[in-house]
């Protein structure tokens, strides 16, 4: 695997290999087996495969974990040297904004400003912009985002398809520990008991969609009683809800469409999010 510091070394490189396809995963590192799983899509579509490394301050909040967020690069490197992806581009901030980004991508409010965008707001102006960035970069013909940050594949997917972006966005499924944690860089940050408390998260969405599928659901019942439960058991939930998977819009039970339950909680200082489609 090659690696790049710089976008003029990247671009030199692939200038010279424009016949081949571009598959793109960009990660802000701390790899598990759900970002190779990524890399293994992106291998199966394309004719080079390109792993981006940047941990973007744009979409951390002041008080959330962008200096303690977890930096592993000799075992990045390795996992994805071993997964056979081809190049990794790996910028400092430097070379990524050697200004202040003034100039930034507002995602629409109508899916950005709810549910991760109304608790952390800011956080998809800042992955829009660093994703557009990394965009006109590399120049990929395919590009791979996982499910389990749902709402960031919809806000990524809206963004190609309004910008005319030639790329051709694709989903990846969420890999789950044997228990059903969805995996996750900031699985790390759990202590040992709340490891095994963890799955209590995606346990939880399962109930919400048995009982959603009942007939007659109440559903904003069943939010409310997720709610209560989650905070019984000692979690501190930002938000258990069920949207339609088209827009993330409120849920009208005469219209049965395509749903997708979505929760955000976090288990002492660990902040994690996990959905399921239905």
């Amino acid at each position: 695997m090659k690696i790049f510091h710089t976008s003029t070394q990247l671009r030199a490189y692939l200038d010279e290999r424009k016949h081949l396809t571009r598959g793109f995963v960009p990660t802000m590192g701390n790899l598990h087996a759900g970002h190779l799983a990524l890399i293994a899509q992106a291998k199966a579509s394309s004719d080079i495969t390109i792993a981006s490394i940047f941990v973007n301050r744009l979409q951390f909040l002041p008080h959330e974990d962008f200096d303690s967020y977890p930096r592993t690069w000799d075992d990045d490197v390795q996992a994805l040297t071993d997964a056979g992806c081809d190049l990794l581009f790996a910028p400092n901030e430097a070379e990524l904004y050697p200004e202040p980004q003034t100039y930034k991508v507002h995602p629409t409010p109508e899916l950005a400003d709810k549910l991760e965008g109304e608790f952390r707001p800011g956080f998809f102006t800042g992955v829009c912009t660093v994703v557009m960035k990394l965009f006109q970069i590399v120049q990929p013909d395919v590009a791979v985002f996982g499910k389990k940050d749902y709402q960031q594949l919809a806000v990524i997917r809206g963004m190609a398809r309004q910008f005319a972006l030639p790329i051709t966005i694709v989903a990846g499924e969420t890999l789950r520990a044997d228990d059903g944690l969805a995996l996750s860089s900031r699985n790390r940050y759990l202590s040992a008991d709340e490891r095994q408390a963890a799955v209590g998260l995606s346990q939880t969405l399962r109930a919400m969609t048995e009982a959603a599928l009942m007939p007659q659901a109440n559903i904003q019942k069943i939010e409310a009683d997720a709610l209560e439960t989650m905070r019984n058991k000692g979690w501190q939930p930002d938000y258990l809800t069920i949207r339609t998977q088209q827009g993330l819009r409120a849920i009208d039970p005469a219209q049965r469409e395509p749903w997708v339950v979505l929760g955000a909680a976090k288990l002492g200082k660990t902040r994690l999010i996990d959905n399921l489609e239905f």
